[in-house]
């Protein structure tokens, strides 16, 4: 978690059933780990590397405790069904930084709480069902976020973060916690942690954020380690390493193991879902200072990662292949969202992960699991686009997709034409939407696990439907995702089963008896036995620790009707305009109409559903003549039930008593007309940036238009968590302009030229680059010398040069590459630009480098 944000923020149940992944390993089996002298963790009774990859997870302590004894939740059984799902997508490994503030006193001691019961019930089922865990027993932070937090007993409420590092009281109460919590025996499990072979290693806290000298910082950890270890544990000591790199020679000069990091390439905190292909950001996991780690034989480790504020699932089998590339063993995902509040994501509004809310990022994240499992440690793909086919893996930015085909194992985050390697060999497919061998009409996850010849398990998750954006400000009365229950339509194509074959309800109160025809079938959610004519299963086996019927999702949640569209800013004259609505509901919706007018013409259009709750219509480009297009879209829920909208008025405009007014409008603006990409009135509060002071938006002088104003006092400034950084001498901010440009599509290719009104708020001119962004990460660009009157000034379009692509938004940790350089960028094509960049620093001379610098500016168009 990073301090700036203080961010790491009726179900149907049976204690059952999971996939055997063969990568998840019985830690009884392997004993204790340690670190070697290559700095690789392995386990010391097969000398085996250890490889690990999972999640975080809270629900014992702060805001998700609090939230499940608010809604009535238990507990213990909310921590079961997910640690179930854990299973289900077959992570192998834990990871918490513990709220200590929850279960110590002012002097470190233990106490026994209700937090301490629940996360020791917690391990035990962890532990129960082969998943290991990273322990880090200090976490620094109070109890509250989102919330306010409370009065909390433990030394890092007396203390606070800053003083806990350097307070000797603080340090002593530290030291002595260490060492209770280590010691401490877990009553479900009768083991202390120290002697539980499933923890692979403790991480002494979360995120220490050290200031003062080489020695004192080197005092701190050698006290903290000399902690643990007189407890007598012989587990691998971590230490956070990744908050003031430039130490990283002290941190292992006091005895640690390995040292722990984290990733978040897309930032945190956008406020809404960043849109773009953001491959370029993940294309490399750089470790500047990797020669000291080397040079003590230091391990690695993840402790968080995540695409922030990203709802795609394409991009996380490539986190994991770039930190496999980079020597890491073992990564953790934060965080998984507790299932009994995931409809609203209140904890941490800028993640957003669980198997049942977000079914492709969760299948992403399982085949990230795959990826840590099979690529050696430190094997290259080379860079960005030629790594996103590597090994038995598949990445796609344009199709949302990421694949595992392995021949036994066929697993896809979305639907996908790539046909298995070896169909006969197949034995688990895990999979959304629609492939060669299943073909599924329903919006969420489905598992299919091979129990013998001819005979299959079938898992069916219900539907998801995200009905808001979330990673926007949350609350607890704010839906953002629903689940609903329904009927879907599934085909299997696979040889052992055959066209015609049985499948029968196993989990509790599912008493569906059918066969199929010629593959097909009708399915709900729940677990399902496929049986071949030939093949017989008793449904009172157990599957590798869990019963076979096992299932748990949460219930049908749709109480309301949900409606979203965005009509397009505007769209170019004689193109064809597209309509896209998602829409859900107690019922299904019967039809969707779209209703409208021009100046000349009325048009009624049937919306057709492409995808589950996704309706799409077009509007022929023979209506798209200058002027405006108003319409409305017209819900047909029941045969005499209609709800329209905008403003969700019951009935039909066609009605006598229909008092709706509202309308969306478009304006259809001829092919000669500029193409807008930023309007600093509207898109300031959008743009990408690093926030410094002196950036704000103000009316522009005598005008009825806005000015974005940048004033920068120094453009490197030193990063106080790596100070051995060379410096940079740039600043760049960026916009995305997908939509401006689907809204232009018909008048690109007439295009020639940037336009930038704005103005030098130095008193002298000032140099600022201009680049258009492409969607494989490369930048075209040009120089601008701006006056102090403010002006319009122009860039020809044919005249863009190959430029450096600043990786925005900046990704953390903040040693991380600055600049994306692709290794074979493509031509310019105007058609595949997604974003803009504005930078200050290039063309600046060493000295004018070093000057402050500033730049208004009110609009950035094509022409």
């Amino acid at each position: 978690m990073i301090s700036k944000f203080s961010l790491r923020f009726s179900l149907v149940f049976i204690l059952g059933i999971t996939v055997g992944l063969s990568f998840a390993q019985n830690p009884n089996k392997h004993g204790q780990t340690f670190v070697d002298d290559k700095g690789v963790i392995r386990w010391s009774e097969t000398n085996a590397e250890v490889h690990g990859f999972g999640v975080n997870y809270t629900v014992p302590f702060a805001h998700a405790y609090r939230t499940a004894k608010r809604m009535g939740v238990d507990i213990k059984k909310a921590m079961e069904s997910d640690v179930y799902h854990f299973k289900r997508l077959g992570f192998n490994l834990y990871r918490i930084h513990v709220w200590d503030t929850e279960i110590s006193d002012d002097k470190g001691n233990l106490l026994d709480n209700e937090h301490l019961d629940a996360f020791d019930y917690l391990i035990s089922i962890l532990k129960k069902h082969d998943i290991n865990y990273v322990l880090t027993p200090i976490a620094f932070w109070g109890n509250g976020w989102p919330e306010p937090d409370e009065e909390t007993p433990g030394f890092s409420h007396k203390y606070g973060k800053s003083n806990a590092l350097t307070d000797p009281g603080a340090i002593k109460a530290q030291q002595n916690y260490l060492k209770q919590f280590i010691s401490h025996t877990n009553p479900y499990t009768k083991l202390t942690y120290k002697d539980d072979p499933s923890v692979i290693a403790f991480e002494v806290s979360n995120e220490p954020h050290h200031r003062g000298t080489s020695k004192e910082i080197n005092e701190f950890v050698k006290g903290m380690v000399d902690a643990i270890k007189s407890t007598g544990s012989r587990k691998p000591i971590f230490y956070n390493t990744s908050h003031a790199v430039h130490e990283m020679e002290s941190y292992f000069k006091a005895g640690i193991d390995g040292g722990t990091f984290q990733w978040y390439p897309s930032g945190l905190g956008y406020q809404k879902e960043l849109e773009g292909n953001f491959l370029p950001n993940v294309d490399s996991y750089d470790m500047p200072f990797d020669g000291i780690i080397a040079k003590y034989g230091g391990a690695k480790i993840v402790y968080e990662f995540d695409a922030a504020d990203i709802g795609k699932s394409y991009i996380y089998p490539a986190i994991a292949r770039s930190f496999r590339t980079a020597g890491i063993q073992i990564a953790t995902h934060f965080a998984y969202d507790p299932t009994f509040m995931a409809s609203v994501n209140t904890e941490y509004n800028t993640h957003y992960m669980n198997l049942a809310y977000t079914p492709k990022k969760a299948l992403a994240l399982k085949i990230s699991g795959e990826v840590f499992m099979n690529i050696p440690i430190n094997e290259s793909f080379g860079s960005y686009p030629d790594n996103t086919k590597f090994q038995d893996f598949y990445i796609d930015y344009a199709q949302d997709l990421a694949v595992y085909n392995q021949g036994e194992k066929f697993f896809y985050s979305n639907s996908t034409s790539i046909v298995p390697k070896s169909i006969n060999n197949l034995k688990e497919i895990a999979g959304y939407g629609n492939s060669s061998i299943i073909q599924y009409g329903g919006a969420g996850a489905y598992f299919l696990d091979k129990l013998k010849d001819g005979v299959w398990r079938l898992e069916v998750m219900p539907d998801a439907v995200w009905v808001r954006d979330p990673f926007g400000k949350n609350s607890p009365n704010k839906t953002v995702g629903v689940i609903k229950w329904r009927n879907a339509d599934m085909k299997i194509n696979l040889p052992d089963l055959g066209n015609d074959f049985k499948i029968r309800g196993i989990n509790s109160g599912n008493t569906y008896n059918s066969e199929s025809n010629l593959g097909s079938f009708q399915i709900s959610p729940g677990t399902y036995l496929l049986e071949s004519s030939k093949s017989k299963f008793s449904s009172d086996q157990t599957f590798n620790g869990y019963e076979i019927g096992s299932f748990f999702a949460p219930k049908d949640n749709v109480k309301d009707y949900w409606f979203k569209h965005q009509p397009p800013m505007d769209v170019v004259e004689e193109s064809d305009l597209e309509l896209v609505a998602q829409f859900v509901g107690p019922s299904v919706a019967a039809e969707l109409t779209i209703e409208g007018y021009t100046d000349v013409d009325r048009f009624s259009i049937k919306m057709k559903e492409f995808e589950p709750y996704q309706f799409k219509a077009v509007v022929p480009k023979s209506i798209m003549r200058h002027g405006l297009v108003n319409y409305r879209i017209i819900v047909k829920i029941e045969e005499d039930s209609m709800v329209t909208y905008p403003g969700a008025i019951n009935g039909s405009p066609r009605d006598w008593d229909f008092y709706g007014a509202e309308n969306y409008s478009i304006r259809i603006h001829p092919k000669t007309d500029p193409i807008y990409l930023f309007d600093a009135t509207k898109d300031s509060k959008d743009l990408v940036r690093t926030w410094r002071r002196g950036l704000a938006l103000k009316p522009a002088s005598g005008l009825k238009e806005s000015e974005y104003r940048v004033y920068i006092d120094g453009l490197f400034k030193p990063d106080s968590e790596n100070l051995n950084a060379d410096p940079i001498y740039d600043y760049s901010i960026k916009h995305f302009v997908i939509d401006e440009l689907k809204s232009g599509i018909g008048s690109l290719s007439e295009k020639e030229k940037i336009v930038f009104k704005g103005r030098s708020l130095q008193e002298k001119p000032q140099i600022i680059q201009i680049a258009l962004v492409q969607n494989d990460g490369s930048a075209f660009g040009g120089e601008l010398l701006l006056s102090q009157e403010l002006d319009e000034y122009k860039l020809n379009l044919e005249d863009l040069k190959l430029v450096k692509t600043v990786i925005l938004p900046r990704p953390y940790p903040s040693f991380l590459p600055y600049f994306f350089n692709p290794d074979k960028p493509k031509e310019f094509d105007i058609n595949a630009v997604e974003s803009i960049q504005i930078s200050v620093g290039p063309g600046l001379t060493e000295k004018e480098q070093k000057e402050s610098q500033g730049f208004g500016v009110v609009f950035i168009k094509l022409e």
